[in-house]
């Protein structure tokens, strides 16, 4: 067998296996509230829809952690992680712990509740630690592992608890008992490198950037729900809800090409990002069109047969999603070439759409529909504009292996 059929079927075990461990843990994540559903009352139901609100905004800077190490590793094989996933993971924990003395006004949370969540969150942001050392070391298959780890870390304590019938706080007691393993684990499953190298540890600014690029792109690709919410009839922002899913759909689905470019755009390579950004749209351009042909179809495995009148607007929420998949592309590989500001698109963004939904068009549902696609195409725009001049200025990065090594190469 040749290197490059060997190199070819390594890159589609390692996707397969990502896409995999994504598919886990949004299944454990959607298996939490249907079971909350029919195992607490309307007020303790209320409670843990919002404990898992704070725990996956909470979580967000795991996920700018991991990517922030990811690079790190990539382009300094070898290099020390350094104290920022402790510290990272601490900021999390203090955050939400400050949250216990007003929970019971505000939130109707018990304070007890709210301590453990912040046990519970802090674990769940130090695993980025390894998860980004996994990855940026390409160990894709241990990363899927290690995925699927944090899947079942997060939510396996919780569902056990649900159907044990613990309660709200026995539930959250047995998930947090069940967090605080993961670490561990993953710290058993991430190898040390075979050659230390003298480099720095991942540096705060890191750390800052790519959480602050993460948070952006979550807020920017769900302020259009929010604001449908608040500006159109209950009835319809329902019906809006259900588009978007077609939107998270085409948003998700090529995910993993990111997760693996990642490492080679951390070293400079031309190559992974114009090979990366073509798989995204062209995963994009396929779901757009099958909407476009079976949008009723579409709409109606989202949200029942009571929305396949909507079908016509079934391909512009999956070119929403597409443009912000293809957006999210652009964005990592921002940060992996250490720009200082790559989340700037995505804020503006997110303010255009807020004023052009508040106060330019109407409060209807295509009117949001097609500001959200608006917004996605602008914020694209702005990213490739400074991809595109970060690609001109570039200087190839030191201490890391050449774009042109052999390897999983995507």
């Amino acid at each position: 067998m040749s290197a490059a059929s060997v190199s070819r079927r390594r890159i589609g075990l390692s996707a397969a296996a990502v896409a995999a461990a994504g598919a886990v843990t949004n299944a454990f994540g959607y298996l939490v509230p249907v079971l909350g559903a029919r195992r607490l009352g309307a007020g303790d139901l209320g409670a843990l829809a919002t404990v898992l609100a704070i725990a996956a905004i909470a979580a967000v800077p795991g996920t700018g952690l991991q990517i922030a190490v990811a690079v790190h590793r990539a382009r300094r094989p070898g290099a020390r992680t350094g104290p920022a996933g402790w510290l990272t993971a601490a900021a999390c924990t203090g955050t939400v712990a400050l949250l216990a003395p007003v929970a019971g006004a505000v939130l109707d949370l018990p304070p007890a509740v709210v301590l453990l969540l912040a046990v519970y969150t802090g674990a769940a942001v130090l695993s980025g630690r390894w998860l980004g050392e996994l990855q940026g070391d390409e160990r894709f298959l241990r990363l899927a592992l290690g995925m699927a780890v944090l899947a079942a870390g997060r939510y396996a304590g919780l569902i056990a608890g649900l159907l044990l019938g613990a309660g709200l706080t026995g539930s959250v007691l047995l998930g947090t008992a069940v967090a605080v393993l993961v670490p561990p684990v993953l710290a058993v499953l991430t190898p040390a490198p075979a050659t230390a190298s003298g480099h720095p540890g991942v540096t705060a600014r890191q750390v800052v950037t790519a959480c602050s690029a993460t948070l952006a792109m979550l807020v920017v690709s769900y302020a259009d729900v929010i604001l449908a919410r608040d500006l159109l009839p209950a009835a319809t922002s329902g019906a809006y809800a259900v588009g978007t899913v077609l939107t998270k759909g085409a948003l998700w689905a090529p995910q993993v090409v990111t997760v693996l470019a990642l490492p080679r755009l951390a070293q400079g390579s031309g190559r992974a990002l114009a090979v990366a950004a073509g798989l995204v749209t062209g995963c994009g351009t396929a779901l757009v069109a099958a909407s476009w042909l079976a949008g009723g179809l579409a709409f109606r495995l989202a949200g029942g047969g009571d929305y396949v009148g909507l079908g016509r607007y079934a391909p512009v929420f999956a070119a929403t999603g597409a443009l912000y998949a293809l957006l999210f592309v652009l964005v990592n590989a921002q940060v992996a070439a250490g720009a200082r500001w790559p989340s700037v698109p995505l804020w503006a963004g997110t303010v255009a759409l807020v004023v052009l939904t508040r106060w330019l068009v109407p409060h209807t549902l295509p009117a949001i529909m097609w500001s959200a696609a608006g917004t996605a195409a602008l914020a694209l725009a702005l990213t490739a504009a400074l991809t595109a001049r970060g690609t001109r200025n570039a200087r190839p990065p030191g201490g890391g292996r050449s774009p042109g090594d052999s390897g999983t190469t995507i």
